[in-house]
């Protein structure tokens, strides 16, 4: 079966990138990965995109580019603008005139008042498909950030140790939601369009709060469903178990269960010589698995302190599906599966930038 290139699957589409941070970048680099022309315009009143100041420290202080830039704008052409001026917005309209997608995440009301919203430049350009972001949603003026979604939404309560604080979640994990969830309406919006001859175009809305609600998956069934406020309990899921322990085996490693089926369970009993713990009464099922979790978990370190991750796995192949070892970034980055999602690019400097693909599907067929 052949692969189909996905780099090439929208290289006739053009997309214009007026917004900024995280969430809407991510989505126009989407675009970008698939071949489209993406032209990222920023605000040359404010020095670009905020995100090109947001460096850590030991990144050089005379570029105008940060790592945390880097992650979500390759393969654009940018501009800095001041959009304010008439020639400028001229300008902007011209492309709009011939491009397919606007994306924006303007502060309430600066859309209109730059004359950058829907409504303006669907009259420039009838089949314009136009994807904004906000906080709250389009009508509620307040401004809203990642880490206040998660705080907001039930995010930081959750997470963290039993007996710690609350804590963010170590990436901006609600901008990209939102920007999933604005690529799939985008897409439905092309098919639209597509269906009506390629005459008209659409408005697509994404909130980070209901992006971030949306999300809450099985913890939100949880409470709508049984009344059940998910606690803090560090990586152990709330559903199973064991799944999401971390036991350190032999030799200092750290190592995360994932036995999501009786048959995985049973095997990581195997592998430990614990037949006896597979065929207990306690812990047949999962619901009594879950019931008497910490002396399972006791148990099962208590094998694994004896033996090295390699003598757990060698005796039962299976078992690698469902202890696996907790990594840092450097050495997720030594696999050469994760080296395959790394994309380069030249600077305008001649600098070097890396960051990893938005784009992990293949298409076959």
């Amino acid at each position: 079966m052949d692969t189909f290139n996905t780099n090439s699957i929208f290289k006739d589409l053009k997309v214009l990138e007026l917004s900024s941070v995280l969430a809407g970048p991510a989505v126009g680099m989407f675009f970008a990965e698939l071949g489209a022309k993406v032209i990222k315009v920023e605000n040359s009143k404010t020095g670009g995109d905020v995100t090109r100041s947001w460096k850590m420290n030991g990144e050089n202080p005379d570029s105008n580019t940060s790592a945390y830039y880097h992650s979500v704008n390759w393969n654009k052409e940018v501009h800095q603008v001041n959009l304010g001026d008439e020639q400028v917005r001229g300008k902007v309209y011209d492309w709009v005139k011939s491009f397919d997608i606007v994306l924006t995440n303007f502060k309430h009301g600066s859309a209109e008042k730059l004359g950058m919203d829907y409504a303006t430049l669907k009259e420039i350009n009838p089949a314009i498909i136009y994807g904004s972001i906000s906080a709250y949603g389009k009508m509620d003026p307040r401004p809203g950030f990642d880490v206040s979604m998660q705080a907001e939404t039930g995010w930081v309560y959750m997470n963290g140790d039993e007996n710690s604080p609350p804590a963010k979640l170590p990436v901006a994990l609600i901008d990209i939601l939102a920007a999933h969830q604005l690529k799939e309406g985008l897409l439905i919006a092309l098919m639209k369009r597509m269906q009506s001859g390629g005459k008209r175009g659409s408005e697509v809305h994404v909130s980070l709060y209901n992006a971030s609600i949306a999300s809450l998956a099985n913890q939100a069934s949880n409470w709508l469903n049984l009344g059940f406020v998910p606690q803090r309990i560090g990586s152990k899921h709330p559903n199973i178990a064991p799944y999401g322990d971390i036991l350190t085996t032999k030799d200092g490693l750290q190592v995360m269960l994932t036995t999501g089926t009786q048959k995985q369970f049973e095997s990581l009993c195997h592998a430990l010589e614990l037949k006896d713990l597979a065929d207990n009464p306690k812990f047949k099922t999962n619901a009594q698995r879950l019931e008497n979790r910490t002396e399972l978990v006791n148990a099962l370190q208590h094998q694994v302190s004896e033996r090295s991750l390699d003598e757990i796995t060698s005796k039962n192949p299976d078992v690698k599906a469902s202890m696996l070892p907790i990594q840092n970034l450097e050495q997720v980055f030594e696999n050469p599966k994760a080296q395959q999602m790394v994309l380069n690019q030249t600077e305008p400097d001649g600098s070097e930038s890396k960051r990893v693909r938005t784009v992990a599907f293949e298409i076959e067929g």
